[in-house]
């Protein structure tokens, strides 16, 4: 994922920073530990689309 897109997206419940995961599937927010899918090269920024992180 692009560094730069990286930098501009924010969790949409909280708007705090998103993290990558290491394989690059998952966008995480440590704040809500709420974890958004990445399909395609596409963030899944929806809350009801989010999984909790365990």
């Amino acid at each position: 994922m692009d560094e730069e897109l990286l930098e501009i997206l924010a969790c949409p419940k909280c708007k705090g920073g998103l993290r990558l995961t290491t394989d690059e599937s998952e966008l995480r927010c440590e704040t809500c530990r709420l974890s958004y899918r990445i399909d395609d090269g596409i963030p899944i920024l929806l809350i009801e689309e989010a999984s909790p992180i365990e």
